[in-house]
C-alpha cells in the first residue's frame, strides 16, 4: 500500500435494511483502518441501535469528523448525516430512503471537493427513496448523473467480471433498447475498464446472446443476427476481443465463461443470476466514471434486518476492490505517461522534443 491511505467514504444505505450490520461487521477488524482511512455517512443513532443487535464482535469506536477533510488516520470516521428517521428493521419507510439520499449525497459532496478517493455504498430501496429531488432507479444512475460519465455495472469477484448493456430497465423495453450501437460502446467501455481498472493488458470478452439457443438461426428471434453478432464484429475491428453471441445457459453451465476475463450480459437478471451464483460474496463496481464507487452485491434484506445474521463479506470484498481499482487506475496513469520525459527526467536529463531540433532536422 502507498504511504497515503485511500480515503474510502462508506455510506450508510436504508437505516431499516443490514447496511449498518454489515459495515459494522466490516470495521470491527482492526486490521482494516491499517489498509484504509474510513469515512462512514451516517446517523449515529443508528450506529449505536445495531451495534447492541450484534454479538461477539469488538465494538467500533468512532472519530466524528465534518466532512472528509477532517478524518483522522488509523481512526474510523463518522459524518453525522441522515438522521430523523424512526429506525424499525425490516420496514420500509419514506424517512428511511431519505436518510440513505442524505448520506449518498454529503459522500459525492466530499468526493466531488477532493476529500475523498473512492465511496462504497450500503443498499438502500429504490422505491422508498424516490423523492421530487431523488428519481434515479439505483446508486449507478445517480453517480452517472452526479459525475456526468456514461455508467457500466460491472459485477465483479476473484471467478468473474460481467458488464451490462441495459441495468434497471423493465423486461419489456429490453429488445428494444438494444441496439449494435449501444453493444458496440458497452464493449470498449467494458474492455477499458478490464484494462484500466483491473489491470488486465488484452482482455478476452464473451458477449451474451438475447434469445434462448442464442436465436436459433432466427427461429427464436433475429437479434443476434441483425443487432448482437454485426456489433461484436465491429468491435472486434475496433480492438476489442470480442467473441460470441453465446447463449446464457451454455455459456454459465458448460464452464465457458472461465475462458473470459469479462461477460458482456444483454440485461440485468441474465448476468446478476449466474453471478450471484457462482460468486456469492462479490462486489458491484460502476465502471466507466471518473471517481470509483463499489457496493456489496446484496440488497436491504429487510427480512434478517437487525436479527444479526447479515453475512459482512460482501461488504469487505466491496471495500478491498475499491481500493485495488484506484490503485489500479492510478498505476495505469503512471504507465501511460510520456515514457521517453520520464526516462530523461531519471537519467537527470533533458527532454528532447521536436522543438528543439535544427530547423532542417523538423523538416527532414
Amino acid at each position: 500500500m502507498p504511504e497515503h491511505k485511500l480515503r474510502i467514504g462508506i455510506t450508510q444505505g436504508d437505516t431499516n435494511g443490514i447496511g449498518w450490520e454489515v459495515i459494522l461487521k466490516a470495521l470491527a477488524d482492526p486490521r482494516m483502518t491499517e489498509l484504509f482511512t474510513p469515512v462512514v455517512y451516517g446517523s449515529p443513532k443508528a450506529a449505536a441501535y445495531y451495534r447492541n443487535t450484534i454479538a461477539e464482535i469488538e465494538p467500533v469506536s468512532f472519530n466524528p469528523v465534518a466532512s472528509a477533510a477532517e478524518a483522522r488516520r488509523g481512526k474510523v470516521n463518522l459524518a453525522a448525516c441522515g438522521e430523523g428517521a424512526e429506525i424499525v428493521p425490516g420496514k420500509a419507510s419514506a424517512d428511511a430512503g431519505r436518510a440513505a439520499v442524505e448520506a449518498l449525497s454529503t459522500a459525492m459532496r466530499d468526493l466531488k471537493e477532493g476529500h475523498l478517493d473512492a465511496i462504497v455504498t450500503a443498499p438502500f430501496d429504490k422505491e422508498t427513496v424516490q423523492a421530487d429531488d431523488f428519481r434515479y432507479t439505483g446508486h449507478t444512475e445517480y453517480l452517472a448523473a452526479e459525475l456526468g460519465g456514461e455508467a457500466m455495472m460491472i459485477m465483479c469477484s476473484d471467478v468473474l467480471r460481467v458488464g451490462l448493456v441495459t441495468k434497471h430497465i423493465p423486461v419489456s423495453e429490453i429488445a428494444r433498447s438494444i441496439t449494435k450501437e449501444r453493444i458496440v460502446k458497452e464493449l470498449h467501455t467494458l474492455r477499458r475498464s478490464l484494462v484500466e481498472d483491473f489491470g488486465i493488458v488484452e482482455p478476452r470478452i464473451a458477449v451474451m446472446a438475447l434469445n434462448p439457443h442464442a436465436g436459433d438461426g432466427g427461429l427464436l428471434g433475429r437479434e443476434e443476427q441483425e443487432i448482437i453478432k454485426p456489433a461484436i464484429v465491429e468491435a472486434f475491428g475496433e480492438g476489442v476481443l470480442a467473441f460470441g453471441p453465446f447463449a446464457a445457459d451454455g455459456l454459465f453451465a458448460g464452464g465457458g465463461y472461465a475462458k473470459y476475463d469479462g461477460i458482456l450480459a444483454m440485461y440485468h437478471d441474465q448476468g446478476l443470476a449466474p453471478f450471484k451464483t457462482l460468486s456469492p460474496d462479490g462486489v458491484n463496481f460502476t465502471a466507466g466514471l471518473s471517481a470509483v464507487r463499489t457496493s456489496p452485491d446484496h440488497g436491504t434484506a429487510f427480512d434478517i434486518a437487525g436479527k444479526d445474521k447479515a453475512d459482512p463479506q460482501s461488504m469487505r470484498n466491496a471495500i478491498y476492490a475499491a481500493i485495488d481499482i484506484v490503485e489500479h487506475r492510478r498505476a495505469w496513469a503512471a504507465w501511460t505517461a510520456n515514457p521517453l520525459q520520464r526516462a530523461e527526467r531519471e537519467r537527470g536529463g533533458r527532454d528532447v522534443s521536436v522543438k528543439d531540433l535544427p530547423q532542417t532536422e523538423k523538416e527532414n
